[in-house]
């Protein structure tokens, strides 16, 4: 008892030292029912006392209730000092203020950061956790997959021995699934044993707890190749409750324990793990702050300097190091990069807010999967999933039942929250995702109201869907009709690109001599070259980098351009009606603002906006604007794109009558 007097009073000392601003602000909150965090850093105990700190990260289960006695000490020693000052303030103001008070229920949450996050001992990821973790503080990182309700657990009971009358506590067993034992033997050994077996309940100072099962997966991102995800349930207490949600990229810190599996008929009773947190930090914005090196950055401002006189040339070397091992296909390799760039999110004065990312939708030729794939790779965080979801959750959220309780699961959509959602075979989700994806595509939210469970989860998610005709592509019928997906679910999509193989000899002829090409050493120099100058890493940290830097705004021209294109479209009539919306026109808008993110500019030009118009015309089998719309499988890059823009331009104007 005097070690852990000792220990109490160093944790009491550290806390007074280094945490007196918290304390302060716990002493003059209202609410004494209240649970109250106070975090601590653990580089912070290391610095003040590291045997002591070495005793918290081994021995945690007998540390960490220590650590919230040293903070209720640590209140008494500041509440007289605090009381002073409020009585001072409150003479001098005049303000009748409540006074300071020692909370009863202050719980310190430990948070580790920097380099120990790195120990795969002390932050291990979550398939490799094992019976040698346990009573360890672990640190664990993944991306919440099922949250519970919250619920109400008896934290203690009271119990005075009938023959010595003295009173001591009783908590919970984690193991028996949160039920409180009945003593057995009195526990105090002082002046003598008591070995009484006679106990007394004593009612009215029952406390309870605030009790939430979440479950997390560890990151797909960081798997290898046909490794399965593994997930661990997570208990949060008091404070922690209801902080993160499904599809929340969270690091939780606590102490891996175990407890027994329901009792069910002719199912064997196992010990299963599970993670009692004693802190949990959501890091779905931290994760997508990537920091880039400034000679990175002053690589890519050399870059353009070059090509200041022909920018679609230095635009089309970063395009050709999308999905390398694909010839080709210049107008596809634009549209995966304008999307994955995507727009700026507009707020208006009412609150309603208007997507800044786009959605990608591939039908036809197979070659699509190769782009999905190699999107997924140039995202910090992506989802590969089909039509028909890799979970029972699908794409969406579902609502599942664990252990007698629902829980919502989150599908491939929630989890790709701020990332991107590549979805395959994109015709052949299940019917509760179709009724349920418009409002994911277009309000980026997906409203709940299952098994009693009613919310609202985000879906800032760019969707990237792949998908095939029903049969033979009938280029005289609508994509609605050639395909089972319908007119409006079409519209959410900012640029739809079917890709016809249609018989072409010279095409062919070429597309050979290419995959020939790729088995002579000799001649794949170019493409070495290439791969030197836009590597996937570099490829990935410039798309993340304009993403994050430019916030491109219109310019006088685009403006003209884009709302003169829009009146034409809407006075004539289209082969998809839902095209000639105000959708087309937010459509345009962002595809013009992630074009001039790709530029490295930060203003929206007449280019910007005819580059737009040409992926939005590439999405329709004739064109009002362009005299020969081609076929996007069979669209190449051109020796001197500067020179092709400029009669596409002159075209392009002289149809919308702009001067």
């Amino acid at each position: 008892m005097d070690d852990d007097d000792g220990s109490k009073k160093t944790l009491s000392d550290f806390l007074t030292e280094y945490h007196s601003d918290q304390l302060q602000s716990i002493l003059h909150s209202s609410d004494h029912r209240l649970h109250y965090p106070l975090y601590v850093d653990f580089a912070e105990v290391m610095e003040h006392d590291s045997p002591l700190a070495h005793e918290i990260l081994f021995e945690p289960t007998k540390y960490l209730p220590l650590f919230d006695e040293a903070a209720k000490l640590a209140q008494e020693i500041m509440y007289e000092q605090t009381k002073k000052i409020w009585e001072n303030e409150s003479y001098k103001e005049g303000l009748e203020r409540p006074p300071p008070t020692i909370k009863e229920f202050v719980h310190v949450r430990i948070e580790i950061r920097g380099p120990m996050l790195d120990n795969p001992e002390l932050c291990p990821s979550i398939g490799r956790v094992r019976v040698k973790h346990r009573g360890v503080l672990l640190t664990l990182k993944g991306t919440v997959i099922r949250s519970g309700s919250i619920k109400m657990i008896e934290g203690e009971r009271e119990y005075e021995c009938r023959k010595c009358k003295k009173r001591f506590k009783v908590h919970p067993e984690l193991e028996s699934r949160n039920s409180i034992p009945k003593p057995i033997f009195c526990p105090f050994q002082k002046p003598k044993f008591c070995e009484s077996t006679s106990f007394q309940l004593l009612e009215g100072n029952k406390v309870c707890h605030d009790y939430q099962e979440i479950k997390i997966q560890e990151s797909t991102q960081v798997l290898g190749v046909g490794a399965i995800p593994r997930s661990i349930p997570v208990i949060l207490q008091d404070d922690l409750v209801d902080i993160v949600k499904a599809g929340d990229d969270v690091i939780v810190t606590g102490v891996l324990t175990a407890k027994w599996s329901p009792d069910l008929k002719d199912v064997r009773c196992d010990l299963e793990p599970v993670f009692v947190a004693n802190y949990v930090r959501r890091i779905n914005e931290i994760k997508l702050d990537i920091e880039i090196p400034d000679d990175v950055i002053q690589k890519f401002e050399n870059f353009w300097s070059d090509f200041k006189d022909t920018p679609l040339k230095g635009r089309n070397a970063i395009l050709r190091a999308i999905c390398p091992q694909v010839y080709g296909l210049f107008t596809v390799k634009l549209a995966v990069t304008l999307t994955l760039i995507g727009g700026v999110q507009h707020v208006d004065g009412s609150g309603t807010k208007v997507r800044g990312e786009s959605h990608l939708l591939l039908v036809g030729d197979p070659g699509k999967s190769q782009f999905l794939k190699f999107a997924a790779k140039l995202s910090k965080r992506s989802v590969i999933t089909t039509g028909l979801g890799s979970t029972s959750a699908g794409l969406t959220v579902t609502a599942v039942k664990d252990g007698g309780e629902w829980m919502l699961e989150a599908g491939a959509l929630v989890l790709a929250d701020g990332g991107l959602c590549c979805i395959d075979e994109f015709d052949s989700m299940r019917e509760h995702d179709r009724a349920t994806i418009h409002e994911a595509m277009e309000q980026q939210t997906i409203s709940i109201a299952k098994a009693g469970l009613v919310t609202t989860l985000s879906t800032k998610t760019i969707v990237f869907g792949a998908t095939n005709p029903k049969g033979q592509y009938d280029p005289n019928q609508s994509l609605s009709v050639n395909t089972t997906l319908s007119g409006p679910l079409i519209s959410r999509f900012d640029i739809v690109l079917v890709l016809l193989d249609t018989k072409n000899p010279e095409w062919d002829k070429v597309v050979s001599d290419h995959i020939l090409d790729q088995a002579e050493s000799e001649k794949n120099k170019c493409h070495e070259d290439l791969d030197k100058m836009w590597p996937l890493s570099t490829l990935r940290s410039y798309i993340h980098f304009v993403k994050g830097y430019f916030r491109p705004t219109l310019s006088k021209e685009a403006e003209n351009v884009i709302s003169r294109y829009y009146q034409l479209q809407r006075s004539i009539a289209t082969e998809n009606a839902a095209r000639t919306t105000v959708r087309m026109l937010e459509s345009l808008i962002r595809l013009a603002q992630a074009h001039a993110r790709l530029m490295f500019r930060n203003e929206v030009t007449r280019l910007d906006a005819i580059t737009a118009i040409l992926c939005i015309e590439s999405s329709m089998t004739t064109s009002a604007i362009v005299d020969s719309v081609g076929n996007a499988l069979h669209s190449n890059f051109t020796h001197n794109p500067d020179q092709e823009y400029a009669k596409q331009e002159e075209q392009i104007l002289k149809k919308l009558k702009i001067s």
